[in-house]
């Protein structure tokens, strides 16, 4: 265990002695931060961070965040997927098809042994993506397959379900899947805890703290809760780069809504990430 400091909002500084926090879902390969990721990483570190999951979108970064993961071992742990929704070009987007998946399985089967989790998978039902019903069952099909893929390497899934919360769960459970990380989710807390029910987990960001989502944080269970950043995305202030140190901001959100120790929240919420993602165990040393 180690002493970590932390600013509050009234400008004291809070001592708490804990092992740190895990960000379960974040998109360090972005290129955001290619100027300047080393800074990044150790401002991580001195926030806390003792590891962070890197997720992938296609297939064209998964050789990245392998390399990421052998630059940083111990710290960046490589999760490779297709997202429910791929990019055409930087002011185009549409969503995931099977061709996708096809040229991911390769890449995938040769790194599965140094996967922590398949992702970012999952559905994205936004209407700017999806058209018809036939657009939406492809992306059922490109989760489907990929839950499977999960199940076979035992490994858990790290889930995306934007507009698409009941749906998502609903097919998770179908599939049989028993591991999952459902990150970032917009849908209802009754839907949720279908997936509390499920035995899933459900990450939160830093942009909890402006978001119309703090209900959900009030009745998840802490047994069920985990931490991520999404950086670069979803971050404390809007149109602002996020990032892993940024971590503390839900962390104390939380402590704040449920009335327990900020180092309670820490505590559970990395004992979590252990439970869901057990390969992370050899970066938690007490």
């Amino acid at each position: 265990m180690r002493s970590l400091s932390f600013s509050t909002g009234s400008g004291n500084v809070l001592i708490v002695n804990m092992q740190g926090f895990i960000d379960c879902h974040c998109h360090i390969s972005a290129g955001d931060f290619d100027k300047d990721l080393e800074e990044v990483v150790e401002n991580a570190k001195k926030a806390g961070v003792l590891a962070l999951l890197a997720v992938a979108e296609h297939a064209g970064e998964f050789e990245k965040i392998i390399s990421l993961s052998q630059r940083f071992p111990g710290f960046i742990f490589p999760c490779l997927g297709v997202h429910p929704v791929q990019d055409v070009s930087p002011e185009q987007q549409r969503g995931a098809a099977l061709q996708d998946l096809d040229a991911a399985l390769p890449i995938i089967e040769k790194y599965k042994d140094h996967l922590v989790a398949i992702g970012e998978v999952g559905l994205d039902f936004t209407p700017r993506y999806v058209k018809s019903e036939t657009d939406k069952d492809v992306q059922r099909q490109v989760l489907i397959r990929q839950a499977q893929l999960a199940k076979e390497l035992d490994l858990p899934l790290n889930v995306h379900s934007r507009s698409a919360g009941r749906p998502t769960i609903h097919l998770l459970k179908e599939q049989g899947v028993e591991k999952a990380l459902l990150h970032a989710f917009d849908g209802k807390p009754s839907v949720a805890m279908e997936g509390v029910k499920a035995g899933y987990f459900f990450s939160i960001p830093p942009s909890i703290i402006r978001s119309e989502q703090q209900k959900l944080v009030k009745q998840l269970p802490l047994e069920n809760i985990c931490l991520e950043t999404d950086s670069p995305a979803l971050g404390p202030e809007k149109q602002v780069r996020n990032e892993p140190k940024n971590i503390s901001v839900c962390a104390e959100y939380i402590s704040r809504i449920k009335g327990v120790s900020l180092e309670r929240v820490m505590e559970v919420t990395t004992q979590n990430a252990l439970q869901l993602f057990p390969k992370l165990k050899s970066a938690i040393r007490p």
